[in-house]
């Protein structure tokens, strides 16, 4: 699935659309260059399951919790930036596999620095930033493109 951000709005419809595919378990790899707006699908993404919290992303913290819901259920969604991480050996120190592989949604940005470690059913988006400022996301995951 290909899908062209114009706006902010597109944005979060796109974000709003994911929940189709989202369900206990869910891991998001977001991918892109600086800028791309990771943070900013992160954020929309988290609104839609309904966090009230301010979503920043875990530039220095790594990662960060929110309680959201999903169907009518509590969630948590953990929220990763592995961006700093320069050895992805690094991640096993916080338990990095037990959040991937438990009852809640993990986002992650700059997965590609810890694909190893994601699960094969995991949902990948990468944000490319083109002209003017539009971006496109490019969206690859079993659920999503079948």
């Amino acid at each position: 699935m290909n899908t062209r951000l114009e706006r902010l709005e597109d944005t979060q419809r796109f974000a709003e659309r994911l929940l189709t595919y989202i369900h206990k378990g869910t891991v998001i790899c977001l991918t892109g260059d600086l800028g791309a707006g990771k943070t900013t699908l992160t954020q929309f993404l988290c609104t839609a399951l309904g966090v009230d919290d301010y979503v920043t992303s875990p530039t220095f913290t790594l990662m960060n919790t929110y309680e959201g819901m999903l169907r009518g259920e509590k969630i948590e969604i953990h929220h990763f930036d592995v961006y700093r991480i320069f050895d992805p050996d690094e991640m096993f120190e916080i338990g990095f596999e037990d959040f991937l592989y438990g009852e809640g949604i993990c986002i992650v940005e700059w997965a590609n620095l810890v694909s190893d470690f994601i699960p094969k059913d995991a949902i990948w988006i990468e944000l490319k930033l083109g002209d003017e400022g539009v971006r496109e996301a490019l969206v690859k995951g079993n659920e999503v493109n079948a």
